[in-house]
């Protein structure tokens, strides 16, 4: 009979994380599991906040916590070296700003991987936290709505299901890594994204369930949220240019639509037909970003109205910027085969 509680290292990448990664690792210390069989491996990239020296003191008061200096400053980099320094069965990734509901998220990982007969769960990952500003709440309301996500995308499902772990796979036996490989350290965002694409093509296949899911701190201004889609964006333009056939006309309708407004405005200067199809087409985008953000406030209060066009437009840049970039730059540009031995633990 197998051991119902396998031993679980978590995986925590963290920068400038001061502000939540206590919260962070009090939940995960929290959780009902047995605490021989749990290690929470924190890697630190260089911060410029007291990131290093909060984990540093949890550290000292609980020996599961296990900090160690990511040199490579991205996430995927922490990723893979704590996946290589992992002594447990099962890989957990947390990101180092969430809130958790559940202290049974640790043991629900195990059952679920042992009775649904999988080596990857997928988990929900919603924006609502207790404690959202007006903005981050409107934020969240945003990205959950038609134009807010991709529509493959599985990071806000509610229901139990099997499903591609692409979009939204987060725990791994550790076999995965040696069919797989490890993170793509040429990712500054989008990496588990292309990580957990490489699983499906491995053939892996995921199960998603509410027990296990996660609440994720929303950027909590105009300008970090533009910042974040601009991360987002240019990693969705790496995860295309590496493997082209992830690409589908669902994505490039928004990029083919909205990057004629900046050429049809300047042929209109000179043509009455081009300037009328560009404001067609503004009146166009500008209907869609506004019945949207109408749909959301009259569901859920009017007081999100003023702020949710501007930041439905953040979303879609999102997808304009990934898949133009995609477009414009060929895929000889594009850095060769990457390999994981600068890695070393």
């Amino acid at each position: 009979m197998s051991d119902p509680y396998p031993k679980l290292s978590v995986i925590v990448p963290v920068r400038n994380e001061e502000k939540y990664i206590a919260r962070t690792l009090e939940f995960l210390l929290n959780q009902d599991y047995p605490k021989d069989k749990v290690e929470i491996l924190v890697g630190i990239a260089e911060s410029k906040d007291r990131t290093v020296e909060v984990v540093g003191e949890i550290a000292q008061r609980d020996d599961r916590v296990k900090p160690f200096k990511n040199p490579f400053s991205l996430s995927s980099g922490a990723r893979t070296l704590g996946a290589r320094m992992a002594t447990g069965e099962i890989v957990i990734y947390v990101d180092g700003h969430v809130w958790i509901d559940n202290e049974q998220i640790f043991k629900n990982t195990a059952r679920l991987l042992a009775d649904q007969q999988v080596s990857i769960l997928s988990r929900p990952q919603f924006l609502d936290t207790p404690e959202n500003s007006l903005f981050q709440s409107a934020v969240s309301l945003a990205r959950k709505s038609g134009i807010g996500h991709g529509r493959d995308s599985t990071i806000y499902t509610v229901e139990e299901k099997y499903v591609d772990p692409t979009s939204s796979g987060a725990t791994y036996r550790k076999e995965v890594f040696d069919r797989v490989g490890y993170f793509d350290p040429n990712f500054d965002a989008c990496e588990d994204v292309e990580f957990n694409y490489r699983c499906s093509q491995a053939g892996f296949r995921s199960f998603i369930s509410m027990k296990v899911a996660v609440y994720y701190y929303p950027r909590s201004s105009l300008k970090d949220l533009y910042r974040q889609m601009i991360r987002y964006g240019i990693g969705r333009f790496r995860l295309a240019r590496k493997h082209r056939e992830t690409l589908s006309l669902s994505t490039l309708i928004p990029v083919l639509f909205v990057t004629t407004l900046p050429t049809l405005g300047i042929i209109g200067m000179f043509s009455p037909v081009a300037l009328y199809l560009f404001s067609a087409a503004a009146l166009v985008y500008g209907i869609v970003v506004g019945s949207v953000s109408l749909a959301i406030a009259v569901r859920h209060g009017w007081r999100y109205l003023l702020l949710l066009p501007a930041i439905a437009h953040a979303a879609v840049e999102k997808t304009i910027l990934s898949n133009g970039l995609t477009l414009m730059v060929t895929r000889e540009s594009m850095p060769g085969a990457w390999s994981i031995a600068p890695f070393s633990a």
